[in-house]
């Protein structure tokens, strides 16, 4: 599903060059749940970002779902990520003045449009929303936006979803709901990569990567070190 080749990113700041990853390799498979641990700015996001098509790397390859995504132009990039990846981030990033229901819909692809309100209600009872279906972002829990953040990620049925941080504001409660939806997406057949710092939830995964000053320090349940 992931495929690294050498992959290096470098951010150019008034400070000078910050390297980010440095000639990362790895490979995820398909219907793998895989963490992604390390210290901050060890290179978790970064790595996240680029195997989401946000972000280009400075060298290396690319390929995910057999797409190679660095030879992709930005509006390819788009459409892949459409169809094939979904989303969620500690911030959660709903639209404050849609309701669930619309910040659910809203990320349906418009060639989905006719069914997207169907599929959206369908997850929203399935995560126990029903009854904060009219309700926006400012009228909810944490841990309830974050339930709305997975069920949009999940709305155009994706293959791949990464995930940043996504219990990083939230109690330990809905922590584990929220660990729970991604491991039964991984059930499921999807694959999912997660950035944590948290050992609870890269207890969830059957793979964990550790990141060290952007290079992998262990690679612990693939067999590799």
């Amino acid at each position: 599903m992931i495929h690294f080749e050498d992959v290096s990113k470098v951010y150019t700041t008034s400070n000078g060059p910050v390297r980010a990853l440095a000639g990362v390799s790895l490979d995820v498979a398909q219907g793998e749940f895989v963490a992604v641990r390390g210290p901050s700015g060890c290179g978790k996001s970064t790595l996240l970002m680029i195997a989401g098509g946000l972000a280009v790397p400075t060298s290396g390859r690319v390929a995910v779902a057999g797409e190679d995504l660095v030879a992709c132009s930005p509006s390819a990039r788009a459409r892949f990520r459409a169809e094939k990846i979904g989303f969620v981030f500690q911030m959660f990033h709903l639209l404050p003045y849609l309701t669930v229901l619309d910040n659910v819909a809203a990320a349906a692809r418009p060639e989905q449009r006719s069914e997207a309100r169907t599929r959206a209600l369908t997850l929203i009872e399935q995560f126990g929303l029903t009854d904060r279906l009219r309700h926006r972002p400012a009228e909810l829990s944490a841990g309830e936006r974050q339930r709305v953040a997975i069920a949009r990620a999940m709305v155009n049925r994706p293959q791949l979803i990464l995930a940043d941080e996504p219990t990083g504001n939230l109690d330990p409660k809905s922590a584990a709901t929220v660990l729970g939806m991604l491991a039964e997406f991984h059930r499921d057949g999807g694959t999912v990569l997660l950035v944590t710092h948290e050992e609870q939830a890269a207890g969830h995964a059957g793979r964990t990567i550790l990141l060290s000053q952007g290079e992998i320090d262990r690679d612990e349940g693939s067999g590799s070190d």
